[in-house]
């Protein structure tokens, strides 16, 4: 046990927990999962407390930890406020958890700091999503207000016509219909806060999706005007104030003629940000580390003017290719493939953008149709 050891309890026991584990060992932090099996990517680096064995396994995992954190915004709120209830602090908050899991709790809070975001309509019957198709206009994306991710939950309404057929596929229940932003391009920032109100900024960086999933990012985004980041970096602020929040929080974003418009945020380490990894001087996956257990924060610069991160998706693909590039560092899941799964990503850095994007045609394989 070091001075700094503090046992780290995750909520899930996906690549993101792998990730914050391995990211704090290095640190003399432990951990343990809370997951459903001893095949979950995190099960090897750390005790499972697996959900299916009795239903202690929750009290065991808040007997172990120090302090809690979770993988994913889907985390149960009521979860979390018992483990507070008998002690154990969980971060980020109840707050940052509460809004990000529903979309109409988030843009509210966009609409309260006062950040820009899609015109949007909350929506729970057919007659209700006639009268926002009406006030909002098309085209427009309705989207299930919770649980809806890479995707899925989603309906893209483009004519009066697909109105029932959008409500049948995902409705009878509430929903949320966004206006369509006219956008140059999509962008994401990290940024990390601590208890002690100490504040750190990833740079921004460009994303490009395909069938709503993220398949590559660029880090930095290119050609982003100071003010832009600085831009970005306000409303994070905004944010993280507001929520209280400790650790890692995402916001993904649209830039626009007129400024950056907020999309979605995320209240956890993200797949935008596994660039930094190799990327930056200090990676998200430490930053929140440091940040959960009271540790000062580290510097977010860039190891090189360029960096790059591409999805492995469905299929693992030819690996050892990677293997065989410098400045090219694979990482792996332990998942099975399994169409539209992510199984792991691909980390570039470079000097140019030529050199970048010679290393990225190198990796067309593991970009197919993006």
């Amino acid at each position: 046990m070091t001075p700094f050891t503090k046992r780290i309890g995750v909520l899930g026991a996906g690549q993101l927990g792998r990730m914050l584990a391995l990211a704090g060992y290095p640190l003399g932090q432990k951990f343990g999962f809370y997951g459903s099996s001893d095949e979950e990517p995190s099960a090897m680096l750390g005790h499972m407390y697996k959900q299916s064995d009795d239903v202690d396994s929750l009290e065991k995992l808040v007997t172990f930890a120090d302090v809690i954190t979770y993988e994913s915004e889907n985390t149960d709120v009521e979860m979390v406020r018992r483990i507070v209830a008998q002690g154990t602090p969980v971060y980020p908050g109840e707050k940052s958890l509460f809004v990000s899991q529903h979309r109409g709790r988030e843009k509210g809070t966009f609409d309260k700091l006062g950040i820009p975001c899609a015109p949007y309509q909350l929506v729970d019957s057919l007659d209700s999503l006639r009268v926002a198709v009406t006030e909002i206009g098309l085209p427009a994306v309705l989207k299930t207000t919770t649980e809806g991710y890479d995707g899925k939950g989603q309906f893209v309404l483009r004519s009066e016509e697909q109105i029932e057929q959008a409500w049948s596929e995902i409705g009878n229940r509430e929903l949320i219909l966004e206006g369509f932003i006219d956008f140059k391009r999509e962008l994401s920032i990290v940024a990390v806060r601590n208890a002690n109100n100490e504040h750190v900024y990833y740079p921004l960086v460009q994303n490009v999706h395909h069938e709503g999933i993220l398949r590559y990012t660029i880090a930095p985004a290119r050609e982003i005007e100071p003010e832009i980041q600085q831009q970005a970096e306000a409303y994070m602020q905004a944010l993280l104030d507001e929520l209280d929040h400790v650790g890692v929080l995402t916001l993904e974003l649209f830039e626009t003629l007129d400024g950056l418009v907020a999309n979605e945020m995320a209240p956890r380490v993200h797949n935008s940000g596994h660039w930094t990894i190799e990327g930056a001087l200090t990676s998200q996956f430490e930053n929140h580390v440091r940040a959960i257990t009271g540790l000062p924060l580290g510097a977010t610069t860039p190891r090189q003017p360029l960096a790059a991160m591409i999805n492995i998706i469905g299929e693992t693909g030819p690996v050892e290719q990677v293997l065989t590039m410098p400045n090219a560092f694979l990482h792996l899941y332990d998942k099975g493939e399994r169409k539209g799964r992510k199984l792991g990503h691909i980390n570039l850095v470079a000097q140019t953008e030529e050199e970048l994007f010679a290393m990225v045609n190198q990796l067309k394989a593991f970009l197919p149709q993006a």
